[in-house]
Order: structure tokens, then sequence, then C-alpha cells
């Protein structure tokens, strides 16, 4: 599949249960909402009652957070099989997760953990991610991490290593631009050289979020206002894909639902010089 056959969305915000009556009560007229697919990979209960609830009115797409998709662990097929039942009960029209590793043969670290940017590591990835995406039968996208530590033994930038993994894998990138800025203040490398190194057209998604900018470093909170300088990145990739789905994080320090969205609006006002169609056109809340 294309990247001009993937539909875009709009903007749309991370579903949490925080926010869960505002949404039910106000059935707000947002676009969509992304889920964190390990949520709802159960067989029954209230978290499938809610999601049911949901989907009667809006899109949704399905993020992963427990893959490893570079973990020396084996697939797991287990996971997969229940993540692709999920699809079915969600109509996804693609599936995410992280570029990274986070266990091996007997241990699960819960953690999105860096990959070593080495030729033999994008060969490795790469066969995975392939395989992932046939076993789905769905678009595939790998997300970009933020990042505090590098190898010492690294091949190239990170950019090159992002790149080559999904066009070797013929998959997709789920574009987290906060993460960009994240890694490029805590290793030191200009975040508009990273977006000018990858193939905007694998580009499906986008991810922006808040951070917590502690000076000599930054960490990846999910837990504020999305910075001014990470909305003048997402400028550039937006125009620069033509216009994709954009999606807010926010995952902690919860605010109201209407200032959560209020903060994902934003998004328009750096979108407004390129005209694009969405799959769903801006509607009047299901209340009016």
């Amino acid at each position: 599949m294309k990247r001009q056959e993937i539909p875009n969305l709009g903007i749309g915000i991370g579903l949490r249960p925080f926010h869960y009556n505002d949404i039910f009560t106000l059935k707000p007229a947002i676009d969509w909402f992304e889920i964190i697919s390990e949520n709802y990979m159960v067989e029954g209960g209230a978290p499938l009652k809610n999601l049911e609830r949901i989907m009667e009115h809006y899109p949704v797409v399905q993020h992963g957070v427990s893959l490893g998709i570079g973990s020396p662990a084996p697939l797991d097929y287990d996971y997969l099989k229940r993540l692709k039942k999920l699809t079915k009960i969600t109509k996804t029209p693609w599936v995410s997760d992280h570029l990274c590793w986070g266990r091996r043969p007997g241990a699960h670290y819960h953690d999105l953990l860096p990959l070593p940017y080495k030729k033999e590591v994008v060969k490795y990835v790469a066969e995975r991610a392939a395989i992932v995406q046939d076993f789905l039968e769905l678009p595939f996208a790998l997300e970009n991490l933020s990042s505090y530590v590098a190898f010492v033994d690294d091949e190239m930038p990170e950019w090159e290593f992002y790149s080559e993994v999904v066009e070797k894998a013929d998959v997709f990138m789920m574009l987290d631009v906060n993460n960009v800025y994240v890694s490029s203040r805590n290793h030191g490398f200009e975040a508009e050289e990273y977006i000018k190194n990858i193939p905007m057209e694998r580009v499906i998604q986008m991810h922006i979020a808040g951070h917590t900018d502690h000076g000599d470093y930054i960490l990846d909170t999910h837990d504020n206002y999305v910075k001014d300088d990470v909305w003048k990145l997402y400028e550039m990739v937006y125009q620069k894909t033509g216009g994709v789905s954009t999606l807010l994080e926010w995952d902690d320090n919860f605010v109201s639902f209407e200032e959560t969205w209020q903060e994902a609006l934003k998004a328009r006002q750096y979108q407004s010089s390129l005209p694009t169609k969405t799959k769903n056109e801006p509607r009047c809340a299901l209340t009016c």
C-alpha cells in the first residue's frame, strides 16, 4: 500500500480513561482517537465495552508499546495473534509501535530502549518489521524514540538508521516530532537535519507532545503543553508530508478534555498554508 492510499484522519488525541466521562457525556467533535493496543487486548470486560462506546462515534487507531521489534527474543506470535484480533474489532487503518528493544528470552523490561545504529541491526529489525506487517495484513508503522544514551560504536546517525529500516522492510513511519526535538537536544544534533533526511513519503502519522526541559537534558514526559520549538518543527514536517494524521499525546498531570482538545487543535494553525482533504470533514459536536 502506498502512503497516498492511507487516509489523513485529521487531528486526534490519545484516548485516556481520565477523559471518558467528558467524551461519553459531551460527544465532542474530535476527528479520531489513538488507543494503546495492549490496554484492550483482553477478553471482554470494561475496557472493550468502553472501546465499543467510543467506536460508535469515532475512528480509532492502534498504537502499541510492547512489541519490542528490535529485541533479541523471537517475535511473540501469541501477542501478534491477540493484536490482530483487536484490529478486526477496531477496524484500525494502520498499526504502529516503537523502533526499540525491550525484551530478551525470559525477560521483559517494559521500557522503550534504543537500538545500536548499525547495518546488522538494520537488517535484523527490517526483516522482523516486514514479518509483522505481513502477519497483521495492515500498514505497519514504526515510531522514533526519545533517547538519553547512545552507543559508542554507532555506524550512522539516527535518521539514517530509521530511514533504512523502514525502506528495507517496506513499512511506514509514525514520526514523533517531539521525540525528534528531545533527542536533538540530548545528543546535540540539529532537528532540522533529521527532518531533511528521512523519506517523507513513508510518514503516515505524527505525534506531538509536551516535554520537561531540565536545561542540560530534556525528558519526554507527555505531561504539559507542546513547546513552540516543537510546533515549528511540526509545521516543517506537515508541509513536507503534504498532510498526514496528527495525534496529541498527554499522559500525566492531566488537564480537562476541553483543554487537551484545544491544545491539539493548535495544529491547525501550522497546517493552514497547506489545504488537505481528510477522511472526516470537520463536524459539529454530536450534541448540537
